[in-house]
């Protein structure tokens, strides 16, 4: 049986989910040294970027908000909180409930993460308009997906 050359639908550099891995890759390791000068793991910031949005998020809001289980998510709420920089509560009316709520810690933690985002988003592009379209595209591309 004879090769044919591989059709340009088949090629790896055709594949939109190739160039998102590589771009999940890549803003993961662009990340890192930011992230480690706060002593956060990527994960980390996301879930201190939602408190920081809303303190007090019940740990089953926060898992959905951050498309992770309860097995992904419980470790990284005990590194946070053994770091102080949250503490969990019962929530008084429903036992089953628990709240997250930022530590002092936590919240100092704010002030060092505030150049974060501007500093990735220089990296992927420099004009503040094309930023605000390519999140409005990346956007419609998870709606799209979850649908």
């Amino acid at each position: 049986m004879s090769r044919q050359p591989t059709p340009p639908q088949l090629l790896l550099e055709n594949q939109l989910c190739f160039l998102f891995h590589r771009i999940s890759r890549d803003l993961d390791a662009a990340y890192r040294p930011l992230l480690s000068e706060l002593g956060l793991t990527y994960p980390q910031y996301l879930v201190m970027l939602v408190l920081w949005e809303q303190d007090g998020r019940s740990v089953g809001e926060l898992g959905q908000q951050l498309c992770l289980d309860s097995g992904t998510l419980s470790p990284l709420l005990r590194r946070l909180e053994s770091r102080g920089l949250l503490e969990r509560r019962r929530d008084p009316d429903d036992e089953r409930r628990v709240t997250l709520h930022l530590t002092r810690d936590g919240w100092a933690l704010r002030r060092r993460a505030r150049n974060i985002p501007e500093s990735l988003g220089r990296k992927i592009v420099d004009d503040p308009a094309a930023y605000l379209q390519l999140h409005a595209q990346l956007t419609q591309i998870a709606e799209r997906l979850e649908a």
